[in-house]
């Protein structure tokens, strides 16, 4: 069964009819959604060549996969069966179309320039800015686009209901130069926040990626917890009796925020006071060196 966003791609690919780049077809995706679209389909990261979205690519191995993508690294194509059910499920195909029709001449370098002068924010960390942009003032837009860099210190950060570009996203804004993945098991039914591919998603954006396992509560704990009041026991058990054995993974990450690090400590949940996170920064916050915390 297609997902909606999976969807899309089979129609935004009918609508264009011929096959398309990698490179093109992600910076048509990225300004369909930002122009046609109320809530975007799909989010985009700052990348090596502009907005890039991890999840469309992992979409587009599904479809391969079924059959309606042609396989290919290079390209994307549909496949007779694709383009059948394209026509098929076809999502919002008279908004599609128009917007197919307004983007028909603009390809390679033009619709990166097109997107890097719009939107700079997504070519801050854009490899090919010198070849795209031929007048300064775009290339001072992106410039001016670059985020500040933040002091050291320290965050954390849940990945609950968020996907993995807007949960980048609020790490690049945060500042944030390391990803402490404090989850004791770091795999995730979730696209993108299995430890393998997080890993490679924060190195594209320029943040490393670190695991400390010892410092997680084992799943079959986290079961039963229902209650404000069932969390508060169960981190009270944590910080008293399993914490306090985690001096040398605590002592690494005061290194790494001495070292000129804004570290991160990450986990599922969205509240930080339903995930035992908080208690990991309470214990560096009121341990030797003392370190302020922001949570997102």
């Amino acid at each position: 069964m297609l997902l909606d966003r999976q969807r899309l791609l089979l129609t935004l690919l009918d609508a264009l009819r011929d096959q398309v780049s990698n490179m093109d077809f992600q910076k048509l995706l990225f300004f369909y959604t930002k122009e046609c679209e109320k809530t975007p389909t799909y989010e985009f990261v700052p990348y090596k060549f502009g907005g890039f979205s991890f999840t469309s690519y992992a979409d587009k191995r599904r479809l391969m996969e079924a059959g309606l993508l042609v396989q290919s690294d290079q390209q994307w194509d549909l496949t007779e069966a694709g383009r059948r059910m394209a026509r098929k499920e076809a999502v919002m195909p008279l908004l599609v179309a128009g917007f197919c029709r307004r983007f028909a001449k603009l390809r390679g370098n033009a619709l990166i320039a097109e997107q890097y002068r719009k939107y700079p924010y997504y070519a801050i960390r854009s490899e090919i800015v010198e070849t795209v942009l031929t007048d300064t003032e775009s290339r001072r837009q992106v410039a001016r686009a670059r985020l500040a860099k933040a002091k050291p210190g320290l965050v954390t950060i849940g990945y609950e209901g968020k996907s993995l570009e807007f949960f980048l996203n609020q790490l690049l804004h945060a500042g944030v130069t390391l990803l402490c993945d404090v989850r004791r098991n770091p795999i995730s039914r979730k696209y993108g926040f299995s430890k393998n591919t997080l890993g490679k998603a924060c190195e594209g954006v320029g943040i490393r990626y670190k695991h400390l396992p010892e410092l997680g509560i084992d799943s079959e704990e986290r079961r039963d917890l229902k209650t404000q009041a069932d969390y508060d026991t169960l981190f009270a058990d944590y910080e008293c009796k399993r914490l306090p054995q985690q001096k040398d993974a605590l002592a690494k990450i005061r290194r790494w925020i001495k070292a000129g690090n804004r570290v991160a400590l990450m986990c599922y949940e969205l509240l930080p006071q339903q995930c035992h996170r908080h208690c990991v920064a309470e214990a560096l916050i009121h341990g030797p060196g003392k370190v302020p915390v922001v949570h997102l």
